[in-house]
């Protein structure tokens, strides 16, 4: 990229919209609304990343757990979404990330949830849980107790024992 394009970029970076957010689960979901559907099931407070691209973008204030689908069974390429990268590409973003929990279709075998997988690889952090489609009603108890057990205080974790 030329440089003054690059500085014309970073001068309208510099100036878009911004959303901060200090919600301990943040998700994006398609116009498919899929992931959108599980999340509210949880009844957690939640941040939902940007999906178009005039939408301010949203930068995380606090530790949280990405929940994202995975796209495309073309053996894994394209499977997380340019509105993913976006989102992880801020530095704040990344540095507050502690887990990924994935949706996927086991329709895609080894690629199952490789968008979370991936994430969790690059940015060294536990894939958390993994869930198919829209989830069950287990799953949605399943990670709402998971994640509530990830966010209580260690000390509080160790006097359950």
């Amino acid at each position: 990229m030329p440089p003054t394009a690059l500085a014309d970029r970073q001068h309208a970076e510099a100036h878009e919209p911004v959303v901060y957010t200090d919600s301990k689960l943040i998700y994006f979901s398609s116009i498919s609304e899929y992931t959108r559907r599980f999340v509210e099931k949880l009844q957690m407070d939640s941040a939902r990343i940007p999906l178009y691209g005039y939408e301010p973008k949203l930068i995380a204030t606090a530790p949280y757990v990405l929940l994202i689908p995975t796209y495309g069974g073309d053996g894994g390429k394209r499977s997380i979404l340019p509105q993913i990268m976006k989102f992880l590409g801020y530095e704040e973003n990344r540095k507050n990330l502690r887990g990924v929990i994935g949706a996927g279709n086991t329709n895609f075998g080894e690629y199952y949830c490789i968008a979370a997988k991936r994430i969790a690889a690059k940015c060294d952090v536990p894939v958390l849980y993994t869930f198919e489609l829209m989830g069950t009603q287990e799953d949605v108890l399943k990670v709402k107790e998971g994640l509530e057990t990830f966010w209580k205080p260690a000390s509080q974790k160790q006097q359950e024992r």
